[in-house]
């Protein structure tokens, strides 16, 4: 008879369970709250949703309000938060190498990122403009024929602008630039024709020089991304979002920030 004893049965019973242990994935919220701090990715050159602003030397807009939310929610305080400053071309990759807990920078949700990241739900809903001088004589997309029309690296709007120029039968050169600003500066000095970007952050850029075209280009739906399969923090996200819509603060925040255009 063979026996079995108790110990045989239990070691390696616990050195599975061990062993599963140390390669489960860490919660998310576990992480940030040994960091002490919540990093966030956030543009700098957005006035009203993110900005740096250049005499405060303080980030301040409608996603910088929300991360401090956020913040609060999860380390008990808005000042744990830290603000790392990204761009539309690399605010995916910040992310994917864990430099940030969360990117809030008017990312736009679609099909494709949902792939790859976890969204939040929906904290502002945009769509695409075009800004061009006064003085250029142009009112409409069509008058963009042969001109070019400048975007910035990374972002959705070269897509939205190319598929608006086909339904119109309007052939654009469509052009990237790094920034925001950058794509203002060119404007100004004639490098290109117009700037096409969500309408939020084109008035963010008015001056007596330019105006924003009446037309508009698809819907924009800003949510913030995390890093897929991290659920708590998307469940603490989502509580904190819509804690914001439901007790009114959002849209208080947004009359703050001046948007809704």
């Amino acid at each position: 008879m063979i026996k079995i004893s108790l110990k045989t049965l239990i070691l390696p019973t616990l050195f599975l369970f061990l062993s599963a242990a140390s390669f489960a994935k860490p919660n998310g919220i576990d992480k940030i709250k040994k960091a002490g701090t919540l990093s966030v990715g956030v543009k700098d050159d957005v006035p009203g949703l993110s900005y740096l602003n250049p005499e405060t030397k303080e980030f301040e807009g409608l996603e910088i309000d929300i991360a401090r939310a956020i913040a609060k929610s999860i380390l008990g305080s808005e000042s744990k938060t830290t603000f790392i400053p990204v761009s539309a071309k690399n605010r995916s990759a910040f992310l994917n190498q864990e430099k940030v807990d969360l990117v809030i920078a008017t990312f736009t949700i679609t099909e494709e990122r949902k792939q790859n990241y976890d969204f939040s739900d929906v904290y502002y809903t945009d769509s695409v403009g075009i800004m061009v001088k006064k003085s250029s004589g142009i009112t409409s997309l069509k008058n963009l024929e042969n001109k070019k029309i400048g975007v910035t690296q990374g972002s959705m709007t070269s897509a939205t602008i190319k598929n608006a120029a086909i339904k119109s039968g309007v052939f654009l050169n469509v052009v990237t630039y790094p920034s925001n600003q950058t794509l203002k500066d060119a404007l100004k000095h004639g490098e290109i024709d117009a700037f096409a970007i969500d309408n939020s952050i084109l008035h963010g850029y008015i001056d007596e020089n330019v105006m924003i075209l009446p037309e508009r280009f698809d819907e924009m739906m800003y949510a913030v991304a995390i890093k897929k399969d991290n659920s708590a923090v998307t469940k603490q996200v989502n509580e904190v979002i819509r804690n914001l819509i439901k007790s009114g603060e959002l849209e208080k925040l947004m009359a703050k920030h001046g948007l809704k255009f």
